[in-house]
């Protein structure tokens, strides 16, 4: 390794990768020691790194590093943690962890097995050193931010890093190890960004953003204009062509407004002639209703004595007509309850006929009593069996339902395991659609295979405790849980055949080995590996069959992996150096160990576990089989309890036969017993009967005469009556007679009477026609009416009025002006509509698409005159922005291109960088482009990821940073390892141009990170040159006595030449 020059710094002691000897999880101290020297002299830049203090980070327990001010030159071999530091600088400014391409959590970072981290960092400021420090909490995965001690917020730390040009993301200035090769993939307008903001002006990039905004509206604003500008010509033209047209439908229009208000006036004087008339009939309605008033009035005396009269006859014929019909009534009751006896007397004598000849054909009863005992003592004795046998019935019954109950539970248990192997399924499904149609399939042809074939694995692992899931998961890929396990190839590739082949599904198979892996006992005893906290290996883990679960012993070796708990992480390294295992789980992480093949170290990296998704629903296949066989079981019970049954039944209706038979029998018996007493004490009673039925005999002629009687006596009261009536009319002649005398007497009065009789004769004629004339007056007078009211309802209905509002004021005036009779409307009426009907293949919509556009076209002039206005201020503001933009940018990249195209010069190769774009006005793809060239006998070529190699995209990568050095306005850069792929020649020439350029004066801070140089490099007296050890056997750092070793250095130096 090349030794630094006599004014090389010493590098600050870096700790080793044992822990310290404190408690890890102690907080950091807000106020260390430093073992660095003092700082070298020459003049940093404002926001260079002065000191980088770092403890419990990565590979480091304690670690402060004071760089210089020109190039810092990191060596180490690889893994001491030269990328640690760099890691350090990019978080501790606020950087994104993942953009150092390493992980996406600040807590990773933080040294194995503690649970706080420290980054500080301290800045050059010509009013004040800046010191930051960020304190990172593994457990919350948050980080703690103070400025000089005093807490703050990432965000005001942002601002201040922002404010000294310090851009961690910019890949110009700060370039990580697993980022170098991202960079010659930038594109041309990526490397322009980068550029503008790493060393041009604070403006330039903002410039260059306001122009691509601006650029973006003015096509806009140029799209907008000559698309309105095109419309609007177009609807000007079209309205041309309509104007004529539009003319002629307002003339009409006018025409028929007229005709329109003539409509409505008619309605209106038809409704006043109409109701004129009304009026009149009403007032002679009116005449003849007193007329006939007075006409009753005069004739009500006499009308009212013959109503009377008329009603006293109707009444007294009425209740003689009813006295009759009701004599008639009783009358023709008596007869029918009269025929009624007769035909009852007559049934019961023909009853009692019958009885009498049924008692002499009965024999004379025998003596039964001994056999009616005999069948009672036989039915007593199968009623004890029927009663025996119907108590094992219900017997039966209870057992049955006992059974069933039993079959029910059972069966909702297996449900229940059924509904949770649909979920599976269901996951399945939503997850890998083509994978579950393939199980489906599976299912209905397993008659086409030879041997076992497995659903997959996810499917037939059944966890012992779905919390466990997780790490199957983890630990099997998705890829082969979803797998299809089979016995044989034969049937793998028939199944491949049908499925990926025929159907199109995409799935995945697998082959269990064909010797059996799943009983292997594990390399170590768990009980030796309980002592570190594991519980178990991955296959204890869950149940599968055989061949899955040798399958996955044979790929994964699940029956070597322990899995532990949160003890075994804290004693991880531990675990780690004592047990030599390959793989393991702790409770939330999985930890893979690897030996390095060139140092032999132990090499170890952790993930954090997903969470499960598959194997979390548990389903212990063993009790569901257990329950099918118990339902087995009780099937079988229940067959036994329902043939029971079915025999009991049998024999219970057996017994029932009998029984009815004995019943039937002992019934007969007893008939015959009885038979002979009860027809005698039937034909008494019916005797009885018919006896009372004589005594109540009615005499029907009797009853008849009785009826003449009451008849003839009524007859008898009217002829009285009538006799006085004739009387009384004989009285009244006499009467009369006196009368006639006295008109004959007294003629005058006679002749009177007569001429009032004639004038009421001729009064009740004038009072019939009155009354005639009346109705046909009244008629009409309601026949007007209705017509008024139709009329009125029209000219409302023609007017658009409502039934309470009144006619409009505008209608009004116009009806002034129009003629006021019907023949002199209809006159004009048929005028106008001639002249109307002259205007014809006029379209009303023409009218109002010209009125439209009319509108539109002062609109859109109105809208065109302010987007030109604002298209021309965009254009002014761009040519503006454009001049502050475009001619510094052109002098930076001619600037960068004298340095670039020199530094390829001195290497006898070729470079150029120039400013690219295809059209000057598309801001958005203006571009640095980088073209080079390695061999005379090729022409220069873009650099991209593609067409030049590694080292010689390295070597066009370091010289373009170092174009940048003499122009960057940024306090420093970081280059790390981007010197691995270069041959030996370009890395010399390489690194003295980064030597030549670095350390010149008034530069900016470099950082130049490498695990190995070439021998006999040149070095310069500004350099700074810090040497990375890290290793098992490193001492404390609080032993590093750095004065000491330097002056062990000089004496050392000094024997030699003596020797």
């Amino acid at each position: 390794m090349a030794t630094p020059s006599g004014k090389t710094s010493t590098p600050t002691p870096l700790a080793s990768k044992r822990a310290a000897p404190r408690d890890p999880s102690s907080e950091v101290p807000s106020k260390r020691k430093s073992s660095a020297p003092p700082l070298p002299a020459g003049p940093f830049v404002e926001g260079s790194i002065v000191r980088i203090a770092m403890e419990n980070f990565l590979t480091y327990d304690i670690c402060e590093v004071c760089p210089g001010p020109h190039l810092n030159m990191i060596i180490g071999a690889n893994g001491t943690g030269k990328s640690s530091i760099v890691c350090a600088i990019c978080l501790g400014l606020a950087g994104k962890p993942a953009f150092m391409g390493r992980a996406d959590k600040v807590g990773f970072f933080v040294k194995r097995g503690c649970s706080k981290g420290m980054i500080e960092i301290e800045l050059f400021r010509t009013s004040g050193n800046l010191v930051i420090t960020r304190e990172i909490d593994v457990a919350k995965n948050q980080s703690s931010w103070f400025i000089n001690k005093k807490s703050t917020t990432q965000k005001v730390v942002e601002e201040q890093v922002a404010a000294l040009n310090i851009q961690v993301s910019n890949l110009c200035q700060f370039l990580p190890q697993d980022k170098v090769g991202e960079f010659a993939k930038l594109s041309k307008i990526e490397l322009l960004e980068a550029t503008e903001k790493s060393i041009g002006p604070p403006e330039m990039h903002r410039y260059h953003c306001e122009l691509k905004n601006f650029r973006e509206k003015e096509k806009q604003l140029e799209t907008s204009c000559k698309e309105k500008t095109e419309y609007l010509e177009k609807m000007v033209q079209r309205n041309e062509r309509y104007k004529q047209d539009v003319e002629r439908f307002y003339e009409r229009k006018r025409h028929l407004d007229l005709i329109e208000m003539l409509e409505a006036k008619r309605p209106w004087v038809e409704y006043e002639n109409v109701r004129q008339e009304y009026e009149e009939v009403k007032l002679a309605r009116d005449r003849v209703k007193d007329e006939v008033r007075k006409l009753k009035e005069g004739q009500i005396p006499m009308t009212r004595r013959i109503e009377d009269m008329e009603t006293q006859r109707h009444n007294l014929e009425a209740r003689i007509k009813a006295k009759i019909e009701e004599l008639q009534q009783a009358l023709t009751v008596k007869q029918n309850e009269e025929h009624d006896r007769q035909r009852r007397i007559s049934n019961t004598r023909k009853m009692i006929e019958d009885l009498q000849n049924e008692l002499k054909t009965t024999e004379n009863c025998v003596n039964l009593q001994p056999q009616i005992d005999a069948i009672t003592n036989d039915l007593r004795r199968v009623q004890d069996k029927k009663e025996l046998c119907e108590g094992e019935i219900i017997d039966k019954h209870k057992e049955r339902e006992t059974l069933e109950k039993e079959k029910k539970s059972v069966n909702d248990q297996i449900v229940q395991f059924d509904n949770l192997m649909n979920q599976k399924e269901d996951k399945l499904r939503q997850r890998y659609r083509d994978t579950y149609d393939a199980v489906l399939w599976l299912r209905n042809n397993r008659d086409k295979f030879k041997q076992g074939v497995y659903e997959p694995i996810m499917l037939t692992i059944n966890m012992k405790d779905n919390k466990n899931a997780k790490y199957i998961e983890n630990h099997i890929p998705s890829n082969d849980l979803r797998a299809f396990v089979f016995e044989s190839q034969e049937d793998m590739e028939v199944f491949l055949k049908e499925v990926r082949d025929n159907k199109k599904l995409r799935v995945n198979t697998v082959i269990a080995p064909k010797s059996s892996y799943a009983d292997r006992a594990p390399s170590r005893s768990l009980n030796e590996l309980k002592q570190y906290g594991f519980f178990s290996y991955l296959r204890e883990l869950f149940d599968a069959p055989a061949p899955v679960m040798s399958y996955l012993c044979c790929q994964y070796h699940i029956h070597e992996v322990p899995v532990g708990t949160e003890r075994t992480r804290e004693r991880i390294e531990r675990v780690i150096q004592e047990t030599r295992l390959k793989q393991m789980y702790t409770a939330e992480e999985k930890y893979v160990v690897k030996t390095s093949f060139y140092s032999n170290k132990v090499i170890s990296s952790n993930t954090s576990l997903k969470v499960a998704q598959f194997l979390t629903v548990t389903v212990d296949l063993e009790q569901r089989r257990h329950l099918e066989e118990h339902l087995k079981e009780v099937n079988r019970k229940l067959r036994a309890v329902e043939s029971g049954l079915i025999a009991l039944r049998e024999r219970n209706k057996h017994l029932e036969y009998e029984d009815n038979e004995l019943r039937q029998k002992k019934k007969e018996l007893l008939e015959r017993k009885t038979k002979k007493r009860q027809l005698e004490q039937k034909i008494s009673s019916k005797l009885g009967s018919l006896k009372l039925m004589e005594q109540d005999t009615c005499n029907l002629e009797e009853e008849e005469r009785k009826a003449n009687t009451r008849i003839k006596e009524i007859n008898v009261q009217k002829a009285k009556l009538v006799t006085e009536l004739t009387n009384l009319i004989k009285t009244c002649t006499s009467l009369h007679i006196q009368k006639v005398d006295l008109i004959l007497q007294n003629t005058t009065v006679i002749s009177e009477k007569n001429k009032l009789e004639s004038d009421y004769m001729a009064a009740s004629s004038q009072l019939r026609s009155t009354e005639q004339h009346f109705i046909e007056l009244d008629e009409s007078r309601q026949r007007l009416l209705q017509k008024c009211k139709e009329l009125m309802k029209r000219a409302r209905q023609v007017c658009n009025l409502t039934a309470e509002q009144n006619i409009p004021q505008e209608y009004q005036t116009a009806f002034q002006d129009l003629p006021n009779t019907l023949d002199e409307i209809d006159a004009l009426l048929t005028e106008e509509r001639s002249r109307a009907s002259c205007f014809t293949g006029l379209n009303p919509t023409v009218v109002d698409e010209y009125t439209k556009r009319e509108e539109e076209i002062v609109q859109l002039t109105e809208e065109l005159k302010i987007k030109k206005v604002e298209l021309d201020k965009y254009r002014e503001n761009i040519s503006q922005v454009k001049e502050r933009w475009l001619n510094p940018l052109k002098e930076l990249v001619e600037k960068i291109n004298e340095k670039f195209s020199s530094f390829f010069s001195s290497m006898q190769c070729a470079g150029e960088v120039d400013l690219h774009t295809e059209n000057e006005e598309d801001y958005d793809k203006y571009g640095i482009r980088i073209r080079v060239k390695f061999r005379s006998s090729t022409l220069l070529h873009e650099l991209t990821p593609h067409h030049q190699s590694g080292g010689e995209r390295s070597v066009s990568t370091m010289l373009y940073l170092m174009a940048l050095q003499e122009l960057n306005r940024c306090p420093f850069r970081v280059v790390d390892e981007i010197n691995q792929g270069m041959d030996p020649i370009n890395e010399r020439r390489v690194f003295e141009m980064v030597v030549n350029t670095a350390c010149k004066e008034n530069t900016s801070q470099y950082f130049f990170i490498t695990p190995k140089l070439l021998q006999n490099l040149p070095y310069s007296e500004k350099m700074t040159v810090l040497f990375v050890y890290n290793g098992p056997h490193m001492l404390e750092p609080n032993k590093w006595n750095l004065k000491a070793f330097q002056r062990r250095r000089r004496r050392i130096t000094f024997t030699q030449p003596s020797q």
